[in-house]
């Protein structure tokens, strides 16, 4: 490639009319720390709040440090994901395992902040070797080349991206954090197994909840899937649900289609999975069929809820069924104990989880938008 053609789409205007980007190895742009790298069992560690490193990530919080300063670990061994490959920054006091390799920017060139995206770019699947446990060798690793510009563009490049970092982050706690308070009010606002109270409850409710059987308070309708000789991929036909691939962020996302009408729901019901992973729910604002994998239930947003808590407890679980594919049946549906109180109750327990689950979605679809962005971006500010 010539070098005319290492430009990135976008680029910071005050360096829009400087030279294009080189091609330098690893082994050029950084020094290499493996030596420092000690690994330590388990049984060994003594806890601390020094974070320990392993190939994926922090693994625990040990006593003590193997590296101090600002460091780019990438994965040698064991790691999870091939096409999304493990590169992180580190700075301060970290212990770093056997498992990745420690590398630091040669600070006269090159910048880890930067480095770090770069590599996360590059495609390091070709440098690995071995079957089940692909490795990457350090002598590889460090003849890997990258396009950099710069040093002071990538100073602005990699600050850029760690302020981008910084706010989805933010935006991950806040949903984390959400998603938390909604797991803990629904262990206080439903009754526990054997009691007919709830610990936390609305003021001027004081009945005790009756235990019914699912099937005796909502209609439920077993999934029948088509042929696959009549999937699509056309959205003028029939939305197919099949399980819980059909589900993203509690409601159904059309994702295939078909030809075939076996068993249907219709807008406004909810969708529960009885195949692994059995007990998920969620709901769908469409006309549907409906694959073996999930069942609709025509239920109030209180019935909605109450599913929810029991995916929470590890109900379905227990009923689930085959020992190497868990599912439950029309019969364990239809026979699930469940706790309901009377219908005022219902609407004010309903309407508050909604409240709730509105908000969890306005985190996820921001955090989302900003995980798009920065995708986006990688790809226009680098060569």
């Amino acid at each position: 490639m010539e070098q005319t053609k290492l430009v990135p789409k976008r680029r910071f205007k005050v360096f829009q009319n400087t030279q294009a980007w080189e091609q330098h190895t690893i082994s050029e742009l950084a020094d290499r720390y493996d030596n420092l790298r000690v690994p330590i069992t388990a049984s060994d560690r003594m806890p601390g709040n020094t974070p320990y490193y392993g190939a994926n990530g922090i693994q625990d919080y040990v006593e003590g440090f193997t590296h101090c300063g600002e460091f780019i670990l990438v994965a040698e061994d064991g790691a999870n994901d091939l096409q999304n490959y493990p590169v992180q920054y580190v700075n301060g006091k970290v212990w770093v395992n056997n498992h990745a390799h420690v590398l630091q920017a040669r600070s006269e060139i090159a910048d880890n902040k930067f480095l770090m995206n770069a590599l996360k770019q590059t495609n390091i699947e070709p440098y690995l070797v071995g079957g089940g446990r692909a490795k990457l060798n350090a002598d590889v690793m460090m003849k890997i080349s990258l396009r950099v510009p710069e040093l002071a563009e990538q100073k602005k490049i990699g600050s850029f991206f760690e302020r981008l970092d910084h706010l989805i982050t933010l935006h991950q706690r806040k949903l984390e954090k959400t998603k938390a308070l909604k797991s803990a009010y629904l262990s206080e606002m439903f009754p526990a197994e054997g009691e007919r109270v709830p610990k936390r409850r609305f003021a001027g409710f004081t009945q005790p909840w009756e235990q019914r059987k699912l099937g005796d308070v909502v209609e439920i309708t077993m999934g029948q899937s088509p042929n696959s000789d009549n999937y699509t991929d056309n959205p003028n036909d029939h939305i197919l649900v099949q399980g819980n691939a059909d589900i993203k962020n509690g409601y159904v996302t059309p994702r295939v289609w078909t030809t075939q009408v076996t068993k249907q729901a219709e807008k406004g019901d909810l969708i529960l999975s009885v195949r692994a992973p059995v007990g998920d729910i969620g709901k769908t604002d469409y006309d549907v069929v409906l694959g073996r994998g999930v069942a609709a239930i025509k239920g109030n947003e209180f019935i909605f809820q109450s599913l929810g808590r029991m995916k929470q407890t590890g109900y379905w679980n227990k009923l689930s069924t085959g020992s190497t594919f868990e599912s439950i049946n029309s019969n364990d549906i239809k026979d699930a104990s469940i706790m309901i109180p009377g219908a005022e109750e219902q609407v004010k327990i309903g309407s508050f989880f909604k409240r709730l689950d509105s908000l969890i979605t306005l985190h996820q679809r921001k955090l989302e938008k900003l995980q798009n962005l920065k995708k986006a971006y990688l790809n226009e500010m680098f060569v």
